[in-house]
């Protein structure tokens, strides 16, 4: 037992979001979750959209997972997906827009449906399914995923223990010196600590972060924030941000389609700190695949909990 020295950063606690809920995974990462996820299954093969992360196909092929592919079509439907029996089906909840009831009736197709909700932390899991959260894409967290639904925590006693704190001051250094230079640096650091490590408990320190964090602000203004960039953006997004979108969606970003080649590097010039999602498919899908087309693309406008009209406002004037 240690008592005295010096005081630690202290949080409030008994807010985290997902405490509690039963069958719960509490892991690094969400790639590592989506792993984790299809292990729970006990399927055979995990079929995978083109249109995802290549971290993620990384990271299953590094664990020898049988992998197989489908695409999308311009209503975000599968289009070649025919799984066997045995064979498990991961569905993305896109930029966070996908409604419970949209997601529920993707999922009544398939025998083993895994929930991707990376991009849609706030997403209620639902029965049937195994759902996977990323909590660094909605709060201040080195690292941190959560698996929830049947089974879901199965072997996790068995994964080491993970520790974030000797890569996490980049957290601190944004604060004072911004996310530029120094700050940065130092993500990529904790970037490339999260792409070496296999699948590992959520370390204390996120954890103690996501127990202390205001999640009902958070779901109340990035939902304002998605209102206010589709009344701003909708007459010339060539993508419906709001054709499966619902009540209980919290978006991660707005997703703004601008058929604009130039736009990317004339809004990272003025500082506004987003990139075409998977470029890396680009060099690996037909021209004519909606993929491809959401790729060169697509901007996901950032609308996140620290901003608010002025700052989309400022983007528009940019687009």
């Amino acid at each position: 037992m240690e008592i005295g020295s010096f005081l630690p950063l202290a949080f409030a606690s008994g807010n985290e979001y997902y405490r509690g809920t039963a069958g719960v995974a509490r892991l690094n990462t969400g790639r590592a979750a989506i792993w984790h996820a299809f292990r729970v299954t006990g399927c055979a093969a995990l079929w995978l959209p083109y249109y995802q992360c290549d971290t993620v196909r990384a990271f299953l092929e590094r664990k020898g997972c049988t992998l197989r592919y489908y695409h999308i079509d311009e209503r975000f439907e599968p289009v070649d997906l025919q799984p066997a029996p045995e064979d498990a089906v991961l569905l993305v909840n896109y930029y966070g827009v996908m409604s419970a009831r949209r997601m529920q009736s993707l999922a009544a197709r398939y025998a083993h449906p895994i929930i991707d909700n990376c991009q849609a932390f706030f997403a209620e899991p639902f029965a049937n399914a195994l759902h996977v959260y990323s909590a660094r894409k909605f709060v201040g967290v080195p690292d941190g995923a959560y698996v929830v639904g049947p089974g879901a925590e199965q072997f996790c006693a068995a994964y080491p223990q993970g520790y974030s704190s000797d890569t996490a001051g980049f957290l601190l250094e944004r604060i004072e010196y911004g996310c530029e230079g120094k700050a940065y640096a130092a993500r990529t650091v904790n970037e490339e600590r999260i792409d070496s490590e296999d699948a590992m408990r959520m370390s204390a320190l996120t954890r103690t972060i996501l127990d202390g964090t205001d999640y009902d602000a958070i779901r109340a203004k990035r939902r304002a924030n998605f209102d206010f960039a589709v009344r701003r953006f909708r007459k010339i997004n060539r993508l419906d941000a709001t054709a499966y979108y619902g009540a209980d969606c919290v978006p991660m970003v707005y997703p703004l389609v601008v058929e604009d080649d130039s736009l990317l590097d004339r809004l990272l010039a003025n500082k506004h700190f987003q990139g075409h999602w998977w470029s890396y498919l680009l060099d690996e899908l037909p021209q004519d695949s909606f993929e491809y087309y959401l790729s060169r693309y697509i901007i996901p406008v950032t609308i996140d909990q620290r901003y608010g009209e002025t700052e989309i406002d400022f983007i528009r004037s940019l687009i």
